[in-house]
């Protein structure tokens, strides 16, 4: 099997000049992963190439894929996501898939930005201060999840337990959410595929699928969002996403 026009075209995009290592060591498995990855999945759906690599950055980071992650991140950089939305990827990640799986990723993407000559630290992009954060976090949850959904949340914890949702609403959504950097839809889709990739969360997913909808990603583009996480995620937990996106959108 040969790696088709389209594949090696597409590859180039994101790695110019590079000569791969297992294209020598394992040529038969990279010709099947390449004719994959990069022409017969980027067929279906419509994302462009830097919300397509801003969502697998995020899967990467989730499934724990630290080397991957450097490679595909040098791609995305080449491809014009900025220091600042790869920053924010990771940023991002640590409410949802938890600093000790984060800490390894943060210091490569500051590995990667300092050797492509980015100077560290980057403008910051918080929006709140400590006497803020709570209420524009909430207010940012209930645009997100739904009022009714966030007052149901708060009303049905018991009393030993609205600390958590104090946490969820100042520290998920305030400290992180609010952030300037990306944009809301993109965020719920970095959500989404964090959730997704990470296995476990269908419950968390499910809600995700629902707040897309409700900041403007439909099920196209979130049906568009696995379809290119398959190579890198696999399929056990592709197909968990998927049913999580037809249990809301069908």
């Amino acid at each position: 099997m040969a790696i088709s026009d389209a594949a090696r075209r597409h590859h180039d995009e994101l790695f110019p000049d590079h000569v791969s290592t297992l294209a020598r060591n394992d040529p038969e498995l990279v010709e099947v992963f390449d004719n994959f990855a990069f022409d017969e999945v980027l067929r279906h759906g419509d994302l462009d190439v830097r919300t397509r690599l801003m969502v697998q950055l995020a899967a990467l980071i989730a499934c724990q894929a630290v080397g991957e992650y450097r490679v595909m991140l040098g791609a995305a950089l080449t491809c014009g996501v900025t220091p600042v939305e790869a920053k924010e990827i990771v940023y991002q990640a640590v409410p949802y898939v938890g600093m000790a799986k984060v800490f390894d990723f943060l210091h490569a993407t500051n590995d990667v930005l300092t050797e492509r000559g980015v100077e560290l630290p980057l403008p910051g992009q918080s929006t709140t201060t400590p006497d803020t954060r709570y209420e524009q976090g909430l207010a940012m949850q209930k645009q997100i999840v739904g009022a009714e959904r966030v007052q149901a949340l708060y009303a049905s914890a018991p009393e030993d337990e609205q600390h958590i949702q104090r946490f969820l609403s100042a520290h998920c959504f305030g400290d992180h959410l609010t952030r300037t950097g990306l944009d809301l839809p993109t965020r719920e889709l970095l959500t989404f595929a964090m959730l997704v990739a990470l296995g476990g969360c269908e419950p968390q997913a499910k809600g995700h699928v629902a707040a897309n909808l409700n900041v403007g990603n439909d099920r196209a583009r979130l049906l568009a969002v696995l379809t290119q996480l398959i190579p890198f995620i696999g399929y056990p937990r592709t197909l968990n996403g998927l049913r999580v996106l037809d249990e809301v959108t069908l």
